[in-house]
């Protein structure tokens, strides 16, 4: 009784202060001509570089695209993008994980190029459950270990505690949630995510150095297509912005606390130092409210996004949380 009590309220009350994970993947860091190349060739040399190979799958009324790497004998990382954000936001990390690990990557809907229905719940417990119907359809639930950046680490977390058995271990990098320490404005007034929604010209740029401690160089190129494409899916990024805000004004950090305590697998916290959006004071407040948790990780001259700014120093302390599990 105790653990559907437990379970009901994350999947009720967990974190609904999403936040940007602003898809900003790049080659590998060596000169090419960008012009030569268009966007998704520069996309599929990358996951190709990573281990990588886009697929499908149907799931009922979801049609999911999601990149997969590594031997399906071993045991299988699910990682989960951010809002706004695509698969390929993990392509730097998926590179040192994919010759160890069966590496399983999604778009969420409406995200990058999985299609959903029109009018499709973009709930934070409805994504969670569709991720199930996926990893079920899939069969990708052989040794579970599941990660989230940002609003994936709230997935991630309510994943895992609905799934606790077939979940092995758990990574929150820069996640999500309703806390107490919040000093971002981004999680005192979740109203202001509104203003992350790329909807114009520009807002790429603006985004780039609110998400980064230090923006990387991107070639115009890329930008430029890569910004079209979010401005192109501004529309389902502001339905979600207004759940993740609707949702935050109901839940309290107590009931978020109560909620995360459900949580037992062995957990890693990793959190850039520099965060301007999720403020570094909540990896050590996540930590508290788990039972198995280790220190926080934390990442210095990092912002909001270490699977892209340091994807090396992210991915080495996974490396070895996992060989333990």
């Amino acid at each position: 009784m105790k653990r559907t009590f437990s379970t009901l309220c994350l999947s009720a009350m967990l974190l609904w202060t999403g936040v940007t994970a602003v898809s900003l993947s790049v080659l590998p860091r060596t000169s090419f001509a960008a012009p030569a190349l268009n966007f998704q060739n520069i996309l599929q040399q990358e996951r190709t570089w990573a281990g990588l190979h886009t697929k499908k799958l149907k799931v009922q009324d979801i049609t999911w695209t999601y990149s997969e790497g590594g031997s399906s004998a071993k045991p299988t990382l699910l990682l989960i993008h951010g809002l706004s954000g695509t698969r390929d936001n993990w392509n730097r990390m998926a590179r040192y994980l994919t010759p160890y690990y069966h590496v399983v990557i999604p778009d969420l809907p409406v995200h990058g190029e999985t299609s959903v229905p029109e009018n499709f719940d973009l709930s934070i417990p409805n994504l969670t459950e569709k991720i199930r119907r996926f990893v079920e359809a899939g069969q990708f639930d052989h040794q579970l270990h599941i990660a989230g950046h940002s609003m994936g680490g709230a997935i991630a977390m309510l994943y895992t505690a609905q799934y606790p058995i077939n979940t092995h271990s758990l990574l929150l990098i820069d996640s999500a949630g309703v806390f107490k320490s919040a000093n971002t404005p981004y999680l005192k007034d979740p109203a202001l995510l509104k203003d992350l929604v790329i909807s114009k010209t520009g807002d790429f740029d603006k985004l780039i150095h609110l998400a980064t401690a230090s923006a990387p160089f991107i070639p115009n190129e890329i930008k430029v297509e890569q910004e079209k494409m979010m401005i192109s899916q501004s529309k389902n990024t502001q339905k979600m912005v207004d759940q993740l805000v609707l949702m935050s004004k109901t839940y309290t950090p107590d009931s978020f606390a109560l909620a995360a305590r459900s949580i037992d697998v062995p957990t890693l916290i990793i959190w850039g130092k520099q965060d301007k959006i999720i403020n570094v004071e909540v990896a050590q407040e996540l930590k508290s409210l788990f039972k198995n948790a280790q220190p926080p990780i934390l990442l210095e001259g990092v912002g909001h996004m270490p699977i892209l700014e340091a994807e090396q120093l992210t991915v080495q302390p996974y490396l070895e949380f996992l060989k333990t599990k």
